[in-house]
């Protein structure tokens, strides 16, 4: 810790799980979008399976080792900002269907940005721009007076600590049920369980997860700086990444910085391993114009619902936090709603 500083550490770390996910995405092809565009129209639920079992792991996961004091979690914002049911559901709606219009969320437009998709490059950084808006611009206000953000300091908001307390035991027995009922939903499906690939790559994306928290709980207990313990997400990181891009000499780095950078780098090597980096464009201005629309109401969506798809969804679920499946959902629920509609958009043309 002596030639490095901690903020450095952290980034680093946030390097690493950054580009396990982006080597998940290019080359297993985890994606929400896609997994969601599955489900709905092609009754093909693998990418979806995807998502139980890297849950179930980084739930497993994250449970055992706070079980073994080998992780604390209680320090990030999942758990000391007051969770808001209405800032979930409509945060989590705005994210979903702006992500439809974008054509990808945060972590897709990163991981197609580094395949060179040039629309996903705009996506990323509109999307960075609306994330700050609503952190600390003229849309903050909007969102301060709406969603307002209230520091706890009270009994764990986890499903696990709470289901605990009701029947008198600690959270692993029941995160661990949980997981398990992930696990069994993944695996019930033979074209998911007889594929090597998505198995493989769900399990990163789960150990990816868990890896961040347990690198930012080290480093904030013997580091010397304050340290805030987190995981990957894709919403405020990007923006934090693209002020530093232009203030470096005024800016601290951050784990979300380093994971932004990690899922570009792991990314830009699964593509080249599968040889799929091609550069494209928007087929149409209308295309782009849907894309823009789309990326800066999800930037907005991701800041009031405290997290993106991979920040509540993943994240925030794999320690179970109350906010975490009611943002997923209303994502899934955003999204549907955002692609039937284009969908009968281009039927109507």
């Amino acid at each position: 810790m002596e030639f490095m500083g901690d903020n450095h550490w952290v980034a680093l770390a946030g390097l690493f799980a950054g580009g396990a996910l982006g080597l998940s995405s290019s080359i297993g092809r985890f994606c929400t979008l896609g997994a969601i565009e599955d489900a709905l129209y092609g009754d093909d639920y693998s990418r979806m399976r995807m998502w139980a079992l890297a849950l179930a792991v980084g739930i497993a996961g994250m449970f055992c080792l706070e079980g073994l004091g080998f992780v604390d979690y209680s320090g990030s914002i999942y758990y000391t900002l007051k969770w808001n049911p209405i800032a979930s559901i409509v945060g989590g709606l705005m994210f979903g269907w702006g992500m439809a219009w974008a054509g990808n969320c945060g972590f897709g437009a990163l991981s197609r940005m580094a395949g060179g998709d040039l629309r996903s490059f705009v996506v990323a950084v509109i999307m960075a721009i609306s994330a700050y808006m609503a952190i600390g611009g003229p849309t903050a206000v909007v969102r301060d007076w709406l969603f307002p953000q209230q520091d706890f300091s009270g009994n764990a908001q986890g499903i696990a600590h709470m289901a605990g307390r009701l029947f008198d035991a600690g959270p692993l027995v029941p995160a661990l049920i949980i997981a398990s009922a992930c696990a069994a939903w993944a695996f019930s499906g033979e074209k998911f369980r007889t594929s090597r690939t998505h198995i493989v790559w769900s399990v990163v994306v789960g150990l990816a997860v868990i890896f961040g928290f347990w690198s930012t709980s080290l480093i904030s207990t013997i580091g010397f700086d304050e340290i805030t313990v987190e995981s990957a997400s894709y919403s405020a990181p990007l923006g934090e990444t693209l002020i530093y891009l232009m203030t470096w000499s005024g800016s601290t780095m951050n784990f979300g910085i380093g994971s932004v950078a990690g899922v570009l780098v792991g990314s830009a090597i699964g593509t080249r391993i599968k040889g799929r980096f091609r550069w494209e464009a928007c087929d149409d201005p209308r295309e782009l114009g849907r894309s823009v629309f789309g990326a800066f109401v999800m930037g907005t969506g991701g800041v009031i619902a405290l997290g993106c798809s991979v920040g509540q969804g993943l994240s925030g679920f794999s320690v179970l936090a109350y906010s975490a499946p009611v943002v997923l959902v209303s994502i899934f629920v955003g999204a549907s709603l955002g692609l039937r509609q284009l969908i009968h958009g281009f039927h109507k043309v």
